[in-house]
């Protein structure tokens, strides 16, 4: 997941211009992080990437044929450990999912409890998102992409490294059918203000809020609670909701 950035310090205060470029050298919106691998997770690499996972080698999918049917189909960029992930795809089988995680230990996860639960609507990319959105997907061919709890990068030196900025939406909007949706969510106020800034300065989107509470929305039910989102509303934390629908 690359966002973009301009190397002045002007551009770490706020979102970049719509033509500044996706992949700029150096600079990337995760960090890898190393970390010990259970025997659940080495068994996910190991015996079920062949089935489930994809690579940027892969080319350009045709979704019908890599799922073998016609389905809505979802994208989830940044999935963590998987268990949001799993639990939409083993809610909703009639929907085809795409997640896209560079952390190990995370895509190993995923792909054991996938492979336990016998879902067969899901499939999984341990690359940088914005490559596999370009090379990998064809345009038009999402009903949904998913953003949840990005990391935030909370220091103003650091915001160039948001991946919600106005080139990564542009694609982002290229790539969903009309009407097909763009789901972010966050637990940090000040980021769910960037993110709110850039979808309103974008074209072709419509906030899906209602006037009560834009730009947010409740979260949808569709959207699980996380163990770490639920210990969070205990503690009086906030979470925000955005969900806005291309138009054209």
């Amino acid at each position: 997941m690359n966002p973009s950035s301009h190397d002045s310090p002007e551009s770490t205060t706020g979102p970049e211009g719509p033509d500044a470029p996706l992949h700029r050298r150096g600079i990337k919106s995760y960090v890898l992080r190393a970390g010990r691998m259970t025997q659940a997770q080495n068994r996910g690499l190991e015996e079920v990437w062949p089935r489930l996972g994809l690579t940027l080698a892969d080319g350009r999918q045709n979704l019908d044929d890599l799922f073998g049917r016609m389905a809505p189909r979802v994208v989830e960029i940044g999935f963590g450990m998987g268990a949001s992930l799993v639990e939409q795809a083993e809610r909703h089988p009639e929907t085809d999912f795409i997640g896209i995680e560079v952390h190990m230990p995370g895509v190993g996860k995923l792909l054991d409890e996938a492979d336990k639960r016998g879902l067969t609507n899901l499939r999984v990319y341990r690359e940088d998102a914005v490559a596999v959105l370009e090379q990998c997907l064809p345009e038009a061919s999402l009903d949904s992409v998913q953003l949840y709890f990005p990391d935030p990068w909370p220091k103003k030196k650091h915001h160039k490294r948001r991946i919600v900025q106005p080139a990564f939406v542009a694609l982002i909007r290229s790539r969903l059918k009309p009407g097909g949706t763009l789901h972010m969510a966050t637990d940090w106020q000040a980021y769910a203000e960037w993110m709110a800034e850039v979808m309103e300065a974008a074209s072709g989107f419509a906030n899906m809020a209602t006037v009560e509470t834009a730009p947010y929305v409740p979260r949808p039910a569709f959207r699980p609670l996380t163990k770490f989102e639920a210990r969070g509303e205990k503690l009086g934390h906030g979470v925000w909701d955005l969900i806005y629908r291309r138009i054209d």
